[in-house]
């Protein structure tokens, strides 16, 4: 009896590893393992070649798997120990870690005849008779029996005000991760990065890198900046309680907390262990909040929590800092109100209209070019790659109430027009809607391990 075969569409790390816990069944499926740019195992985040593009989070929180948690600091340890000691190692040599797992496992006895990479795009699904096919670019079609959608983050969404053809010129940048992103900006030359996270950060070392010497203006709503990563605390808190589905009494209980560990270990306690213990519970409190509770904390708390929970390395804060200091980074906290265009050839500029953060009258800025830091998009109809748009538009996937990404049960499974959940799954920043928090590996590692188990149950 034949297996049967699940594509699995992204090689980054949320495809990767999911294909590598559904080769650790030997009665799992037959996998495709789908990826449009070269390279298997690292996609857009570990493929940098930048060494100053740091992990976010410890090497000790990064391994693979969520049942070996030295996974990685053992690979680590045989290769390079001096790397280990740092703690926090450039994002190329995760992505050599997961490529070398990949192949590892490609080359197995576990993978023979179960796993064929291919280096090409999906682009859509076909239900009619029989199995679902699906299409690729290149117009091959694969006769599957499920389809995991691990296509990681979306592309920014863009700037939503007047933008006075500003879009369509060189002069914006939409995807500062496109290899020949800079190649226009000259080394003198002003630019405003929108956002000020983690985004914005990576942008303003690649910048720094490629001999950039001109002003760097920081610009989002708050101007608030990723909090810095602190040494492990010698003494963890306690358990945080299960967290009511209310976001003021939440809060209550996580400031009540912090406070409580503060009393108890005096300058041993740092708040960043709470926020970090908060890992195991978010997903269910997540899950626990109705819709327009979770529109309010998008609206009022969202901010807060991407900077005090996903944080920068010690070394990477410490150039930022630098930057800030040194007038090289100028942050704005502000609103944009529109674009234009002025003058022509390498003599034009951006005028960009914006006002301050309680300001009463907008303000003027001139830059030579405008780079989108604002991360992942969430209008995937839009800024998705083709198979989701094209999933969407046949009605077999559904957008999530808050436009996060998609509509999905508690394994993952896709919730189509008519209400059916199918073999269709997808994990990573496409499920942020139902887990919310599933874009750093200790998150994704575990989802990763939950979606295999789920399609390896429903193939039988």
């Amino acid at each position: 009896m034949s297996r049967p075969t699940v594509a699995i569409i992204g090689a980054g790390a949320s495809g990767a590893l999911t294909a590598l816990h559904i080769l650790s069944n030997p009665q799992g499926p037959r996998i495709f393992l789908i990826e449009k740019r070269q390279g298997f195992g690292v996609g857009v985040a570990y493929s940098t070649g930048n060494a100053d593009h740091l992990l976010n989070v410890r090497a000790g929180n990064m391994s693979a798997f969520p049942d070996q948690p030295a996974h990685f600091t053992d690979w680590l340890r045989d290769r390079d120990p001096d790397l280990l000691a740092a703690g926090f190692v450039p994002r190329r040599t995760y992505g050599a870690y997961l490529s070398g797992l990949l192949r590892a496992a490609a080359m197995s006895d576990r993978a023979a005849g179960r796993l064929m990479l291919v280096n090409d795009e999906a682009t859509s699904l076909i239900i009619g008779e029989g199995r679902p096919r699906l299409r690729l670019a290149v117009g091959r079609e694969l006769l599957i029996d499920a389809l995991v959608l691990a296509t990681g983050n979306g592309a920014p969404e863009p700037p939503y005000v007047p933008d006075g053809g500003l879009g369509a010129s060189p002069r914006y940048i939409a995807d500062p991760w496109a290899a020949d992103a800079f190649r226009h900006v000259a080394p003198e030359d002003a630019v405003l990065l929108l956002g000020t996270g983690l985004t914005m950060v990576d942008v303003a070392l690649t910048l720094k890198s490629i001999g950039h010497e001109g002003p760097k203006i920081a610009m989002s709503r708050r101007g608030l900046l990723p909090r810095r990563h602190a040494a492990p605390v010698a003494v963890p808190p306690d358990p945080l309680p299960p967290l009511p589905p209310v976001l003021s009494a939440a809060l209550r209980i996580v400031r009540r907390h912090v406070k409580r560990y503060h009393e108890a270990q005096g300058d041993a306690a740092d708040w960043r262990a709470v926020i970090d213990a908060l890992r195991p519970v978010t997903r269910g409190f997540w899950q626990a909040l109705d819709t327009p509770t979770r529109r309010r904390f998008m609206r009022h708390l969202r901010p807060w929590w991407d900077v005090h929970r996903h944080r920068l390395a010690p070394v990477v804060a410490d150039r930022l800092t630098a930057m800030l200091e040194s007038g090289e980074i100028t942050l704005k906290a502000g609103r944009l109100r529109a674009f234009a265009l002025e003058g022509t050839g390498a003599r034009q500029q951006v005028a960009v209209q914006w006002r301050p953060r309680r300001g009463n009258a907008d303000e003027r800025l001139d830059v030579a070019h405008v780079v989108n830091c604002t991360g992942s998009g969430g209008d995937l109809s839009r800024n998705g790659p083709p198979i989701i748009r094209s999933l969407l538009a046949a009605g077999l996937a559904l957008p999530d109430a808050l436009g996060l990404g998609l509509d999905l049960d508690g394994d993952g499974r896709l919730i189509a027009a008519d209400g059916c959940s199918g073999r269709f799954y997808a994990l990573g920043p496409a499920s942020r809607g139902a887990f919310w928090e599933v874009t750093a590996i200790p998150d994704i590692r575990v989802q990763a391990q939950q979606v295999a188990a789920a399609i390896c149950r429903d193939l039988g």
